[in-house]
């Protein structure tokens, strides 16, 4: 039950710097912003075991690097999100 507290925590902190890190106008919630870094960690978190351990690939990033990847999963998830929304 901590892990998916400390999940959700992380997830909006890191969610909320990628949405101060690359500005603009997205209608998210604070739900959504959620959600943003809690999928922007696994994606930080594969992205980091795929360049720093492709020999010991985890979707589960040790916790130390957790938060950092978080944020810049999340960074890349908003990125990729703006950069669809302004092709459609």
């Amino acid at each position: 039950m901590g892990g998916i507290i400390s999940m959700i925590i992380i997830g909006l902190i890191a969610g909320a710097i990628a949405r101060l890190v690359l500005p603009g106008k997205e209608d998210f919630g604070i739900i959504w912003t959620g959600v943003l870094g809690i999928v922007g960690g696994y994606v930080g978190g594969t992205l980091g075991s795929l360049l720093f351990s492709p020999h010991e690939f985890s979707v589960h990033p040790p916790v130390k690097h957790a938060f950092l990847g978080a944020i810049v999963g999340a960074i890349v998830v908003l990125a990729i999100y703006k950069w669809i929304r302004a092709r459609v």
